[in-house]
């Protein structure tokens, strides 16, 4: 029972970084990557696609990313969801690609761009320690029901204390990998 409770909350904390992991692939550091448009939504027939369904992606250089649709006439549609993204970037085709070149980032956008890392770093660090909230929970409903003693209640809650620090500190490292990233130019 204990074991259970601990191995849930391992493999959420495990997600919660790989979440993260996933969610700063998206923010631009200046070099062009497929991830960065990878989630953009197409309106492909009035139901909303995801780009890498209806072209391949490449970087041919790097800054600048090659979008070659499977058909020639999905071009404006794909134009147009990466027009309305946050990714501030103009697509330009030429009737068989779109090209999205990646101007160099600015100070004050890269400052930007870490207040954004940090802000979602945080967010992971909050869902971490909403997890250890309810697998302490789940503990004490454990030790409530007469399932386990009270000992055995505080040890395990010091494993999973333990089990949080180390995703959060993994966390740290992931936002300041990032962070440095972002600001080498």
């Amino acid at each position: 029972m204990i074991s259970d409770v601990i191995a849930d909350a391992k493999e959420r904390m495990g997600k919660a970084i790989e979440a993260l992991r996933h969610d700063l692939m998206t923010i631009r550091t200046g070099r062009a990557s497929p991830a960065l448009v990878e989630h953009i939504m197409v309106d492909y027939y009035g139901v909303p696609t995801p780009l890498q369904q209806l072209a391949t992606i490449s970087v041919p250089e790097a800054q600048q990313i090659l979008i070659r649709p499977y058909t020639r006439g999905d071009i404006p549609a794909i134009e147009k969801a990466i027009a309305k993204s946050d990714l501030g970037l103009t697509p330009t085709n030429d009737g068989q690609v779109i090209r999205l070149v990646i101007p160099p980032l600015n100070e004050e956008r890269r400052r930007e761009l870490t207040k954004v890392v940090n802000k979602r770093g945080e967010e992971a660090r909050v869902a971490i320690r909403n997890i250890r909230r309810d697998a302490n929970k789940d503990l004490a409903e454990l030790e409530k029901e007469s399932l386990i003693s009270e000992d055995e209640r505080k040890r395990a809650e010091e494993k999973i204390q333990e089990m949080t620090d180390q995703h959060i500190k993994r966390v740290d490292e992931i936002v300041k990998e990032k962070d440095a990233e972002i600001m080498t130019v």
